[in-house]
């Protein structure tokens, strides 16, 4: 998605027309890979997302577009999505 896509848009795409269900397997998903970077994501009554670290930091995502970025800046470092480790513990399962 472009920047100006983000900056018109008021949800994210990936997020439009989804029910709770849907929701949930997002958070799980997503914390399966956010973990390998030691960052977990909650949901927030289905509107917004809670991202924290294991030291207790913490940020509030509005949708999925800001999650990335957001995650980097709690690490505190670049995140690398292909980070052939975190590729082969997704792989297992």
């Amino acid at each position: 998605m472009c920047a100006l896509c983000g900056v018109l848009l008021t949800s994210h795409w990936a997020e439009r027309e989804s029910g709770r269900r849907e929701r949930v397997f997002r958070v799980r998903l997503l914390n399966r890979v956010l973990s390998h970077f030691g960052l977990e994501l909650g949901d927030w009554g289905g509107r917004v997302y809670v991202l924290r670290d294991r030291k207790g930091k913490t940020a509030v995502v509005d949708d999925l577009g800001g999650l990335w970025t957001a995650a980097e800046r709690l690490a505190g470092r670049p995140l690398d999505p292909l980070d052939p480790v975190l590729v082969e513990e997704l792989r297992r399962g």
